[in-house]
């Protein structure tokens, strides 16, 4: 049979010591309940006892909502050495599984709390028996596990002697400052499950050495089969194993049996990502991204004539769809992907036109995606055949608490016109020099009824721009755009465009 291995997310625990991250109690029970019942993670550690009014709050509405839907005793929080005072706060929360902070190493326990092992037992053992008098299910972490064990492993031997008849339900693991490689984890864990085959061993690996789903394999492999992760390796410092990298991983490289469901993975990233304010970056594995996009126009070529660029690895299963990147390295199969993930159909003659507008953009723009392609499609196809105006040159000045100026030179039929003008705002200015110039032809441009201007997703500032202008043709409603870099030419090119149509129209 398929060896099965559990997931533990601690997103909401673990995840929200990440420098800057706090959640607030919706969101909390908002992140749960996408965890449980949306992405099927096995547990889920929501929160650390006794942190706050609010943090209590979180908890037990997450625990009334669980055991509404049935994923009662799912939810775990991490308690502390104290007796009665964790336990306490989470039976008042309504929750069922506490995760009991021990030391795990000798020097944390000398240094950190002054005692020694025997004394240090000796309260645990006292918390715990609370705990299941109270009707607490009981976990354990061993903190600082990995430095504790490579430094004196006869400190962690005898501690699990001390609490393994206890009633504790997993022994959790942690190398907690993450600076294990793969060898010392199987090593060290091979060992654990050697000396306790009847206990349940949990690994919650950390990515300070960027090693931590490569040791999840390890632990795998030593024994272990319940793994400890967040959502975007959110957690202290370089955070924790990324729950989508090792759901995907345990599934493909080692053929083990999982409860996710992944088509539910980028939009619980994505939840996350909101909700904590820490962006995912567009090459990380799974969710970012970038990460199924195919930049090279071979790489188009190959996948447009046999898949010859896809994996097992594919955007389906997490419900996404692979793009082909246009810029300087684009071919036609790279045009010809995104067009038809855009539904659109163009000639030959077109797509040559397109084309060859996205790999000069591209010299200069370092990345176009399908977001810029349909006004790049517009803007080289729409209304060429109208050019009884052209812009020879034109040149816009604006200051901060000053009027914005505009220098022109039009060519209308062939003959050229200069003029200038003064306004609110760089396209204001040129509206008033071309009227001057439209007048010469009883030509007045038709009332402006709306006015938009947008780049594609991502932000750049590098990004082209599109403006969309609605006139108001004597009731006849029109649309026209402009693309370019800096948006007021882009609405300067719009503006071009109604004004070509018209003329023509017109037949000035």
């Amino acid at each position: 049979m398929t060896k099965t291995i559990q997931l533990m997310d601690t997103t909401l625990r673990d995840g929200e010591q990440t420098q800057g991250v706090s959640f607030t109690p919706a969101e909390k029970v908002s992140i749960a309940k996408a965890l449980l019942q949306s992405l099927r993670v096995d547990r889920i550690e929501v929160a650390s006892a006794r942190v706050s009014q609010g943090e209590k709050e979180a908890v037990k509405s997450i625990n009334d909502w669980a055991k509404q839907e049935g994923f009662d005793g799912r939810i775990e929080v991490l308690g502390f050495v104290d007796h009665t005072k964790s336990v306490d706060w989470i039976v008042e929360t309504g929750g069922r599984v506490i995760n009991l902070l021990t030391k795990g190493s000798e020097k944390h326990c000398r240094e950190q709390l002054g005692k020694t092992l025997a004394q240090h037992t000796v309260d645990i053992l006292e918390t715990i028996r609370y705990a299941l008098d109270k009707g607490l299910k009981v976990n354990v972490y061993l903190e600082d596990w990995s430095n504790g064990y490579h430094d004196k492993p006869a400190y962690v031997y005898e501690l699990v002697d001390n609490l393994r008849h206890a009633g504790i339900g997993h022994f959790m693991l942690p190398d907690t400052l993450g600076v294990l490689s793969p060898d010392e984890v199987f090593t060290s864990l091979s060992d654990m499950c050697s000396c306790y085959p009847e206990l349940q061993f949990d690994f919650h690996p950390h990515n300070d050495y960027g090693l931590a789903t490569a040791n999840v394999m390890a632990a795998v492999r030593a024994g272990v089969n319940s793994i400890h992760c967040t959502i975007n390796c959110l957690g202290e410092r370089a955070g924790n194993a990324s729950l989508a990298e090792v759901a995907v991983v345990l599934r493909d490289k080692m053929h083990l049996q999982l409860a996710i469901d992944e088509s539910h993975i980028v939009a619980i990233s994505n939840m996350v990502e909101t909700f904590s304010g820490k962006r995912v970056a567009a090459n990380m594995p799974i969710v970012g991204a970038d990460v199924f996009t195919q930049t090279a126009g071979i790489h188009a070529d190959g996948d447009q004539k046999g898949g010859l660029y896809k994996t097992k690895l594919g955007p389906e299963r997490f419900s996404r769809t692979r793009s082909y990147a246009l810029g300087k390295m684009s071919g036609k199969a790279s045009l010809k992907k995104n067009l038809e993930q855009l539904e659109l159909d163009l000639s030959e003659a077109d797509q040559k036109k397109v084309l060859e507008r996205i790999v000069k953009l591209g010299d200069s723009k370092q990345t176009i995606t399908t977001d810029d392609l349909p006004f790049i499609i517009a803007d080289v196809l729409a209304s060429k055949e109208y050019q009884h105006i052209k812009l020879l040159n034109c040149s816009i000045t604006s200051g901060f608490n000053l009027e914005s100026t505009v220098s022109l030179r039009v060519s209308i039929n062939g003959k050229e016109h200069v003029a200038s003008g003064f306004g609110n705002g760089g396209y204001d200015a040129f509206i008033h020099a071309i009227e001057k110039v439209l007048a010469l032809y009883d030509y007045t441009l038709p009332r402006l009824a709306d006015y938009e201007v947008r780049i594609p997703k991502g932000g750049l500032t590098s990004a082209l721009t599109e403006c969309v202008i609605t006139w108001d043709c004597a009731g006849d409603i029109r649309k026209t755009r402009g693309v370019h870099a800096n948006q007021v030419f882009a609405a300067v090119l719009a503006t071009l465009r109604i004004i070509n149509i018209q003329l023509h129209e017109l037949k000035v």
